[in-house]
């Protein structure tokens, strides 16, 4: 074979590598999409059983009006937040002051034995499991793209076709700290 000939092999390969090494960052960049769209599904349905269990609560709760307003708040900063941030910061809010809520309600022992309450409460909670999972994966596809994008020789060829690093889901530096629990 001619150097003519190995040259176009070479040059073949180097192409197809290219033409893998960029398909595979479309995928996973799909997939963060998708991780995305996972965790807004469940934020979407906190969303909607939180007016019923403000409503449920209500009725017993008439002096904790603060806490429920609180929440309403957030609720909505959720669902207006933009960026990956201020989503996670506003989510970690919101699950703040649900939190709280659920302390509050260790007051009420007719609400906590009300039927329609312990649905909500039930699938407030399976929520919540869903939405730490959501994250979760979100993170692990962000950790693959960003380690793809990053490693040699990916790097060179990411970079001159325009990938960059996407951002990861974090919770707030007081998320972080021990919780304190108190009898």
């Amino acid at each position: 074979m001619s150097i003519g000939w190995w040259i176009a092999i070479i040059l073949g390969i180097i192409i197809l590598a290219v033409i893998f090494l960029y398909n595979s960052l479309i995928r996973l960049k799909n997939e963060i999409k998708n991780s995305l769209a996972q965790i807004d599904v469940q934020l979407k349905r906190r969303h909607d059983l939180i007016p019923n269990l403000i409503n449920t609560v209500k009725g017993y709760a008439k002096h904790e009006k603060n806490l429920l307003t609180e929440i309403t708040k957030e609720r909505t900063a959720v669902m207006k937040a933009a960026t990956m941030g201020a989503k996670a910061q506003a989510s970690t809010k919101l699950s703040n002051a649900l939190g709280s809520l659920m302390v509050q309600v260790e007051n009420y022992p007719q609400l906590k034995a009300n039927e329609n309450f312990l649905q909500l409460q039930e699938e407030l909670t399976g929520t919540e499991n869903k939405i730490s999972y959501s994250r979760q994966h979100y993170n692990d596809v962000v950790m693959s793209f960003n380690n793809k994008i990053q490693v040699f020789p990916n790097n060179i060829i990411a970079n001159s076709l325009g990938f960059k690093q996407e951002e990861m889901f974090e919770v707030e530096e007081s998320e972080k700290k021990n919780v304190k629990v108190e009898f």
